[in-house]
């Protein structure tokens, strides 16, 4: 029925070109040690969302009201103030893992990190991965 008009869509820009335009250059290390584990977890090839979203998979959504559409499964934004890692959409309680990340804050479907740095990722690969299966037992998992 209704098709989503997400602001967030895949574009065609390069994610090596983004991650060499991150600053500062401590972000730009995080940035580029984040895409080596997000590669690995997901087994996906990135694509960037919009200007600043480097996204992993992706997946169709129907909701009761009919509303449905394509978003990344799972991602990360390297953003001036933190990282930002979307584990989406969140369904599930992953609270022994957090507990186990390090130094983090949690919004409704992404963790904002000062730097990897503050964080075990080993943890956040564990995390990756629960999120994904997570969401994959709900809207269905896809490469791009």
């Amino acid at each position: 029925m209704a098709r989503s008009d997400n602001k967030t869509v895949p574009t065609d820009q390069s994610v090596e070109h983004f991650l060499t335009t991150v600053q500062p250059a401590r972000r730009a290390e995080d940035a580029h040690q984040l895409d080596k584990l997000f590669r690995a977890t997901t087994g996906f090839e990135p694509l960037m969302w919009g200007p600043s979203i480097v996204g992993y998979g992706r997946y169709h959504y129907r909701y009761k009201s009919g509303r449905e559409g394509d978003f990344l499964a799972t991602g990360f934004s390297p953003r001036k103030s933190a990282l930002v890692i979307c584990i989406m959409p969140g369904y599930a309680d992953f609270a022994d893992l957090m507990a186990r990340l390090g130094k983090h804050k949690l919004g409704k479907s992404c963790l904002y990190v000062n730097k990897l740095a503050d964080i075990d990722t080993g943890v956040l690969g564990e995390l990756i991965r629960a999120g994904l299966d997570d969401l994959d037992r709900v809207w269905p998992v896809k490469p791009f």
